[in-house]
C-alpha cells in the first residue's frame, strides 16, 4: 500500500526516479511501457507545480472516454492525495501525452454523478483501481482531461 503518496517507495527521490525510468520508456516506445505496465494505458501529463511553478511530468493510468483522458489521483492506495493532484487544482492547463501523440489540456475535477460513472468505467477497465479506494476513507479524485481548442 502507498504511504504518503510515495507509493511505497522510500523516499521521494526513489519515487522520482521509478517515475523517471517510465517517462523514459513511455516516450522511447511510443507509450508504451513493459514490465508491470504491460498493456496498461499509460498517459504523462505535464502540469505547473502550485507553489514552484516548476513543470513536471507524472507517468498515469488512464481511461479514454472519447478524446478525453479520466485519470484518479488514487496514490496507489495512498492516504494522501499526490502532490500532482493539487498543481491540477491551482493550474489545470496540463500537456498531455498520449501514445506519440502530445497537446495541450485542461483538467477538470469530475464531481456528483459524472464521478460515479467515470469511476465505474475507469474500475471495470482497471479493478485495482476500486482496491485503492476501498483502503482508504478519503474520496479518490477523479479528473478529465479534455484537450484545449
Amino acid at each position: 500500500m502507498a504511504k504518503d503518496g510515495l507509493l511505497g517507495f522510500e523516499s521521494a527521490a526513489a519515487l522520482n526516479q521509478f517515475n523517471q525510468s517510465i517517462i523514459e520508456e513511455f516516450r522511447a516506445n511510443g507509450g508504451r511501457c513493459g514490465g508491470r505496465f504491460e498493456g496498461n494505458p499509460m498517459v504523462l501529463v505535464s502540469h505547473q507545480g502550485a507553489k514552484s511553478k516548476r513543470w513536471f511530468t507524472t507517468p498515469l493510468s488512464y481511461f479514454g472516454d472519447g478524446d478525453d483522458v479520466i485519470v484518479m489521483a488514487s496514490a496507489g492506495g495512498g492516504v494522501r492525495h499526490p502532490k500532482w493532484y493539487f498543481n491540477l487544482l491551482m493550474n489545470p492547463k496540463v500537456v498531455v501525452e498520449r501514445g506519440s501523440e502530445r497537446y495541450d489540456a485542461k483538467a477538470m475535477i469530475v464531481e456528483s454523478d459524472a464521478r460515479s460513472e467515470a469511476f465505474r468505467k475507469m474500475t471495470e477497465a482497471m479493478p485495482r483501481f476500486a482496491d485503492y479506494q476501498a483502503r482508504v476513507s478519503r474520496e479518490v479524485p477523479v479528473i478529465r482531461l479534455r484537450r484545449s481548442t
